[in-house]
């Protein structure tokens, strides 16, 4: 293991640093001072929360997506007396994440926002942790295609993803020889084992109430619905070379096993432990070293049992939804992705019912609004995005009425 004790740090941009995954990448830096130094972080709306992180850091930047906002946080600044330079708009987020004193860059910004900053990093050759899953949801090949023209090292944080990262060899043109199929783990969120005929009684809170992860209200009710995984299943296409096939979904209700991977020969490699964010994040931040995270250890001797379950179509239609349009016209997943983060915003402000994101989802794919080209740029695929976004929000719409 190389000895880092006078090694300069790595410098690290958090893109989402307000959320869940970009507060745990700042408690994992935390614990290893003099290794790492944040240079930027980057929030939504959270003014204060930004301002508290800026004050502990001093990052060299602070961005917001809009200058009413940065204004906001300049104001703080001035009183709380830090000197981050503060700045505003999709450039900005872009220009921190791929500037050259950048190391490495956490993208961690939810939904269809977080594809041009995580291009820009791959683009420029970064270490990029890669939480946001539609920056390959949505960008699929092209977004493959600037990780391998820029050198970037593409790293994945979703715990899934991470799992089946650590069980393969760090040589990648050695996985397809050795990959049968992968099998991502689900926990099945918190209506497991409800009646779905009672799904259209269930309330944001309880959707948001997820048994075992500690996560962000978007990304919980995706996990209730499962469409989680099934923007997991087209990530792991495009992460790991695979054919839609390739990749299959098991209930595991206790979230022990994060993934595993069936090898040609049989063999089945599984990464364990803890339901903690620190572990993935720790391991992408050091790779190909291992360092403290935080997590609790695993003890096997308190584990009653290790179960597993087929993934119900019933209580889960959004789940089939992965492979019909990764079998689909190019650009299907785009439109996937941005229905529904219109219908999760929907349920989660009590618009539509929790059943009806499906009906929305399914709605916009059937809709007809890929025209060609559209997914051979970043600029065709944002303009399929806002197309599917305003169809969706008229689905919700008339839903609401």
């Amino acid at each position: 293991m190389p000895d880092r004790r006078h090694a300069a740090p790595q410098r690290v941009t958090v893109l989402g640093a307000t959320g869940s995954i970009g507060t745990n990448t700042l408690d994992v830096v935390a614990r290893h001072p003099g290794r790492f130094e944040v240079f930027a972080l980057t929030g939504a709306q959270r003014v204060q929360e930004l301002a508290a992180l800026c004050a502990r850091w001093q990052p060299r930047f602070a961005v917001m997506p809009d200058e009413s906002a940065a204004a906001r946080l300049r104001t703080l600044g001035r009183e709380q007396g830090w000197r981050t330079e503060v700045l505003s708009g999709a450039q900005a987020l872009s220009d921190v994440a791929a500037h050259p004193a950048v190391d490495i860059v956490m993208g961690a910004i939810v939904g269809a926002a977080g594809l041009a900053p995580c291009l820009a990093a791959a683009k420029a050759g970064k270490r990029l942790l890669l939480a946001n899953k539609e920056a390959l949801v949505v960008g699929g090949g092209l977004f493959m295609s600037a990780v391998h023209e820029g050198g970037a090292t593409l790293l994945p944080i979703d715990s899934e993803h991470s799992a089946i990262f650590q069980c393969l060899p760090e040589d990648p043109s050695s996985w397809p020889s050795r990959i049968d199929h992968i099998v991502l783990t689900a926990s099945g969120g918190p209506f497991r084992q409800r009646d779905p005929s009672t799904f259209a009684d269930i309330t944001p809170e309880q959707a948001c109430a997820h048994p075992n992860w500690v996560m962000g209200r978007k990304i919980s009710v995706d996990s209730a619905t499962m469409m989680n995984k099934a923007l997991e299943v087209i990530e792991a296409r495009w992460l790991f070379g695979l054919a839609p096939e390739q990749i299959r979904v098991v209930l595991h209700p206790q979230s022990i096993i994060h993934s595993m991977v069936v090898c040609r020969d049989r063999s089945v490699l599984a990464q364990l432990g803890t339901p903690d964010m620190r572990v993935p994040i720790a391991y992408g931040l050091s790779w190909p070293e291992r360092i403290e995270s935080g997590a609790e250890m695993l003890d096997f001797l308190t584990l009653k049992a290790l179960t597993f379950e087929e993934a119900d179509a019933a209580r889960y239609p959004g789940l089939q939804l992965a492979w019909e349009t990764l079998r689909g016209p190019a650009g299907s997943t785009c439109v996937l992705n941005a229905a529904n983060e219109v219908a999760v915003e929907a349920f989660l402000q009590r618009r539509i019912r929790f059943d009806q994101i499906h009906q929305v989802n399914t709605g916009a794919l059937a809709a007809g609004l890929i025209e060609a080209g559209m997914s051979e740029s970043v600029d065709g695929l944002l303009a399929l995005d806002a197309r599917v976004r305003r169809h969706a929000g008229e689905q919700v719409a008339a839903l609401a009425r």
